[in-house]
């Protein structure tokens, strides 16, 4: 059973007088327990296409359109308003690439936590914030007990990430959709977390979108791989293949730009603009 199903879906974004097409006639299907890596350049259509199934577009110059936009079996082209609260959460959850600015300031990490938990299951405060302890060890942050009182300027960036990865899975989301979560740090962190999202999907058979402009991150993460560029997807293939036989030229020079592991053997390809050109030109 599918958890995601899009098919043929164009977002646009009306600017002055033109129309930006930043997703063109996406299709793609994702199976409950799959984790399907999602890679491409700044600008690419990644991040939009997915923040459209959690009714994040907020813009009213957004255009969307679609034949069939489904999550979790919720059809979001009938009733979309009524759906969000039944989907958000419960259905799926987001991870985003900057923490401090997913957390009020206001607030104390475990106050949101228990709120989150409080507006999508039926319990009380006493349980919700036994709950949210255990979330908080969960996903491995030292001494819970005292970070559940703490604001989010008192965490580092690694525990904040982790503090947000808990808040997800608070109400034990059938999907997590996970947006450059690593990208703002460290490369020891960043392995930890990846590891931690890896195992917890695992543990929790949960489905996993990994978005991310970092081929390293998708090669240790996912099962399948879809590559997109202006707006449209170039390659959709398992992970295996990717690497070892990429069929599209854009693909062949993702990979060829990635630093090779002896630093200065070898001068890194660069994507030049010719190459962006003729692209474009045949989307």
């Amino acid at each position: 059973m599918n958890i995601v199903s899009i098919k043929n879906l164009n977002i646009t974004f009306k600017q002055h007088e033109n129309l930006v097409h930043a997703v063109r006639n996406i299709s793609l299907d994702l199976s409950e327990g799959e984790s399907l890596g999602i890679v491409g350049e700044s600008g690419s259509g990644k991040s939009v296409t997915f923040m459209s199934l959690l009714g994040l577009i907020n813009s009213p110059n957004a255009i969307i359109n679609a034949d069939k936009l489904e999550v979790g079996g919720i059809d979001l082209l009938t009733n979309q308003k009524k759906q969000l609260a039944k989907i958000r959460g419960k259905i799926a959850s987001m991870v985003f690439q900057d923490s401090m600015t997913s957390f009020d300031p206001l607030f104390t990490v475990g106050y949101q936590i228990i709120e989150t938990i409080l507006t999508h299951k039926d319990t009380n405060k006493e349980e919700a914030f036994k709950e949210a302890l255990q979330l908080l060890k969960k996903v491995e942050i030292q001494n819970p007990e005292k970070v559940i009182n703490y604001y989010p300027h008192q965490l580092s960036g690694g525990m904040l990430q982790r503090a947000m990865i808990a808040m997800a899975l608070s109400c034990e989301p059938k999907l997590l959709i996970a947006d450059e979560p690593t990208t703002a740090l460290d490369v020891t962190v960043q392995a930890q977390i990846l590891q931690l999202i890896k195992d917890l999907q695992l543990e929790k058979n949960m489905s996993l979108i990994m978005i991310t402009h970092d081929l390293g991150v998708i090669a240790e993460t996912v099962d399948r791989v879809i590559v997109m560029y202006g707006g449209q997807i170039m390659e959709n293939s398992n992970v295996y293949e990717i690497f070892d036989q990429p069929k599209h030229p854009y693909t062949k020079a993702l990979i060829d730009s990635i630093p090779g592991q002896e630093p200065g053997k070898r001068k890194l390809k660069e994507i030049t603009q010719i190459e962006r050109d003729s692209w474009y030109a045949s989307l």
